[in-house]
């Protein structure tokens, strides 16, 4: 740096010399009315370099101007992606709630037609292998939950408590191949025994003479002390009548969604009617 100043001392003293003349000048003039031969002359040698040196200068404070601005205009971005992140997290969250107030308030108005004492539970983990279809739900014996109540949701169904831990419970989900529920067909008071498959039921020793058709929908009957009777099992989807068999081959699908299923009720007392 000290051999470039040693180097152009002598052009940077010119320039100085010059813009130092440039400003006395200038002032001198403001201060008087008329200008000498030599004041002109100087003033229009100097017109040029004053000229490139004043847009030099405008063009420098224009960039840092602009500069500015952009930095001002991006912070003010950054707020406000801030700001719409925040508003879509709250609008995400208002929707998830408003959609659970929303499964709740059918929850409770199918345990308000059972009559029946029931606890909600929230449904915390899951367990589907091939055949295996149970679900734990965040109650357990702190909330006085036992083995054998049954579970239902706000479509039916759901199955019954096998397993229960101070602060949650195993539920057997009536899909589950050890499930077995007493079972009528609405339409016809049709008797038969539901039992898991997987994904889907089946209906035993419905007798082949009884009139069950696709679309008609299982209920439990009551029997067995489990589940409360009337409660929605499942629609019936295919049935098969062999030629000299005795029963029907009927399947059926689930009224419970159990791939969306959230919010349970535990139905714990006896009916108070």
């Amino acid at each position: 740096m000290r051999e470039l100043l040693r180097r152009y001392q002598f052009i940077l003293l010119a320039i100085i010399l010059v813009l130092v003349t440039v400003i006395l000048y200038s002032y001198n003039l403001r201060q008087k009315t008329a200008t000498t031969f030599f004041e002109r002359a100087v003033l229009t040698f100097s017109a040029p370099f004053q000229s490139t040196v004043d847009g030099v200068v405008d063009s420098v404070t224009g960039m840092w101007g602009n500069y500015l601005w952009l930095v001002d205009v991006q912070q003010q971005n950054q707020l406000l992606k801030r700001e719409n992140l925040d508003l879509h997290s709250e609008v995400q969250q208002t929707q998830e709630i408003l959609q659970q107030n929303g499964r709740l308030r059918k929850l409770l108005a199918f345990v308000d037609e059972l009559d029946r004492p029931a606890l909600p539970a929230q449904v915390i983990g899951e367990d589907a292998g091939n055949w295996s279809r149970t679900i734990l739900i965040d109650k357990g014996t702190q909330a006085e939950l036992n083995n054998g109540l049954p579970v239902v949701a706000a479509q039916g169904v759901v199955g019954r408590i096998i397993k229960v831990a101070p602060n949650s419970a195993r539920v057997l989900l009536i899909t589950d191949a050890s499930s077995a529920v007493a079972a009528l067909i609405q339409r016809t008071r049709t008797r038969g025994i539901v039992r898991g498959r997987g994904n889907n039921l089946s209906i035993e020793y419905a007798l082949r003479d009884a009139d069950i058709r696709p679309g008609d929908l299982l209920v439990t009957s009551g029997m067995g002390g489990v589940f409360p009777k009337g409660l929605p099992l499942g629609v019936v989807k295919t049935v098969e009548k062999d030629q000299f068999g005795l029963f029907q081959r009927v399947s059926a699908m689930p009224t419970v969604d159990f791939s969306h299923l959230e919010e349970v009720m535990v139905i714990v007392g006896e009916d108070d009617r």
